[in-house]
């Protein structure tokens, strides 16, 4: 689910750009000072015993300027931007819950492995060793009893 939404996004990214690329002459204009990086909120959620982080609210800074002496898209560039910002933001942080979903699988299947391939099989062969003695010590056991028997048996025959 992880990789599908961070490629999900990386799509919606690309199809965003695609839209635009037909005006890139225009953006040569645009000037990039007029918008600055503002705050990005990531949150952690558990998933499968996992926190990974959750995009929340994506802020910009948006810095005064004239109306009059820029090109009238100039209002609805910023807004783009600001959409294809925060876009990237949400992408990069799919890509990172990607990232900590799949090293997470990763330790999960090592431990598997490890319990079933390496562990497991030593207990079965010590379960089993400890089996074999107690069968062992009954085994004694009785033949002790029958042997005591018997010498009673022997005295009382005797006498």
């Amino acid at each position: 689910k992880a990789r599908r939404e961070a490629e999900d996004m990386e799509r919606l990214l690309a199809e965003k750009m695609a839209q635009q690329a037909d005006m890139a002459r225009l953006w040569e204009e645009f000037d990039p000072g007029l918008l600055g990086a503002g705050r990005v909120e990531i949150m952690a959620r558990k998933v499968a015993g996992v926190s990974v982080p959750v995009p929340g609210e994506i802020d910009f800074e948006q810095y005064p300027f004239s109306l009059y002496n820029r090109p009238a898209w100039f209002a609805a560039g910023i807004g783009l931007v600001k959409e294809l910002a925060a876009i990237a933001a949400r992408k990069k942080i799919s890509y990172r819950k990607m990232e900590i979903l799949d090293h997470a699988r990763r330790r999960a299947t090592q431990k598997v492995n490890l319990y079933e391939k390496v562990q497991i099989p030593g207990y079965e062969d010590a379960i089993r060793k400890i089996k074999r003695f107690l069968e062992d010590e009954e085994n004694l056991a009785k033949s002790a009893q029958k042997i005591v028997k018997k010498r009673q048996q022997d005295k009382k025959q005797t006498l």
